[in-house]
């Protein structure tokens, strides 16, 4: 469900629906419990009330901006690898222009297939929380089985060769890691942790009360507003692969890996 709404809405459409949605709801609460228990209004209980949603206010602060930052990291860890991918391949293509034609050729196909399958197949498949080795497995195969039966002649194909040879290794290991880091997810307990301290918090600002209606109002709605936009971003960067905040596969269309792409 979560892969649908990143994949169908955007992050500004999510934001209105998260944001919004829960400063209504928080307003909404916050006035009919006032109407039910006109008492509120008076405050008896600020003391107690404040001690306690400051207290569990700071505590649930802590856990979202841990969570936040952890996702954020895992963010640029994500963009981290396709870059260091797509470097790694740009590499190969370099290096083995120094090799004969035929070789420099059948490399050149295998490189090609190989980014061609990463945006085309497996970037959709990682998109929808769905990866898969097999989209890449083949051209991969490809590669090594060139560098495997090739034996350079000279100094000079030789320091290429053992280049190329490190690059692609370099590949399958940034290949390993970009579909680990796409099966990622916060572990349930964090989610709900998160998301369950929510309905624990912005009720606890119903009890603090004011006497003027506007003012409660204006409280309530910025404590649920702040709260709603942190789990609107635990949601959008929870996902590297996916919404509008995703990694793109931009890289793998760019510098030596361009002339991939020509017509």
């Amino acid at each position: 469900m979560s892969l649908w709404l990143l994949n169908h809405f955007s992050t500004s459409a999510l934001a209105v629906v998260a944001v919004g949605g829960t400063v209504l709801l928080a307003v909404a609460g916050s006035v009919l419990l006032r109407r039910r228990h006109p008492s509120l209004a008076r405050g008896e209980h600020n003391d107690m009330v404040g001690v306690t949603l400051g207290m569990f206010g700071a505590i649930y602060g802590i856990i979202l901006a841990f969570v936040i930052v952890t996702l954020w990291t895992q963010l640029e860890e994500a963009q981290t690898i396709v870059a260091s991918e797509a470097t790694s391949a740009a590499l190969i293509t370099r290096d083995a222009a120094a090799f004969p034609e035929p070789v420099r050729a059948r490399l050149d196909g295998a490189m090609s297939g190989y980014v061609h399958a990463v945006v085309e197949d497996q970037w959709p498949r990682m998109r929808a929380g769905n990866p898969s080795y097999g989209a890449t497995e083949a051209h991969l195969q490809d590669a090594f089985r060139v560098l495997q039966t090739y034996a350079p002649q000279g100094h000079s194909e030789q320091v290429f060769y053992e280049q190329a040879v490190g690059h692609l290794d370099d590949v399958a290991a940034q290949r390993r890691a970009r579909i680990t880091m796409a099966g990622r997810e916060l572990p349930v307990l964090l989610q709900a942790l998160a998301f369950g301290g929510a309905l624990v918090l912005i009720p606890l600002t119903f009890l603090y009360g004011l006497r003027k209606l506007r003012v409660q109002i204006l409280f309530v709605a910025s404590v649920a507003g702040l709260v709603g936009f942190s789990l609107l971003l635990v949601f959008v960067l929870d996902r590297p692969f996916s919404g509008d905040l995703s990694v793109s596969p931009l890289p793998y269309r760019e510098g030596a890996l361009a002339r991939y792409w020509t017509p």
